[in-house]
C-alpha cells in the first residue's frame, strides 16, 4: 500500500502543470519539467524540457522545446533540441526543426521539415591563394 502512495508521487513530480481541457491561454508560457495541454492555447512556449500537447489540446503557438509530445493539433513553428514525436491522433500544420522526428501511422505533418541540426552543413567553395595561382599558369608539357 505505501509503495503505490510513493509511486503516485513520483508521477505527480514529472509532470509540473496541466492545463485541463476546458482550459484557454494567451500569451508566453515558459517553464522547466514536463508540461501538458489538453486545452487551446495561443502564444509562445520555451522550455528546454518537455511539452505534451493531449489529444483534445489544440495550440496556435511557436513553440521552442527539448521534447515535444503531439496527440493534438498544433498549428505554427516547432522547434525541438532533442526530438518531435507526432502520433495518430495528432495533426501539426507548420514547420518543424528537429534532430529526431516520430511520425505515428495516421499522425498529419502538414509542413516542412528540417532535421539538419545546429551545425549549418553548407561548405564554402573558397579556394587557397596556392590553388588559384596553380589553375591560373599554364601548364608546360
Amino acid at each position: 500500500m505505501w509503495k503505490g502512495k510513493e509511486n503516485m508521487k513520483k508521477d505527480d513530480a514529472q509532470i509540473k502543470a496541466y492545463m485541463g481541457e476546458d482550459t484557454v491561454f494567451n500569451g508566453s508560457l515558459t517553464f522547466d519539467g514536463t508540461v501538458r495541454i489538453d486545452g487551446k492555447f495561443e502564444g509562445q512556449v520555451i522550455t528546454e524540457d518537455t511539452l505534451i500537447v493531449g489529444e483534445t489540446g489544440h495550440l496556435i503557438a511557436e513553440i521552442s522545446a527539448g521534447t515535444v509530445v503531439c496527440m493534438g493539433r498544433v498549428e505554427g513553428t516547432v522547434m525541438a533540441s532533442k526530438k518531435v514525436e507526432i502520433h495518430s491522433t495528432s495533426r501539426v500544420v507548420g514547420n518543424v526543426k528537429s534532430p529526431a522526428l516520430y511520425i505515428e501511422l495516421g499522425g498529419v505533418l502538414d509542413g516542412s521539415c528540417d532535421m539538419t541540426g545546429k551545425e549549418s552543413k553548407i561548405i564554402p567553395l573558397v579556394k587557397d591563394e596556392k590553388e588559384k595561382k596553380s589553375i591560373n599558369q599554364p601548364k608546360n608539357g
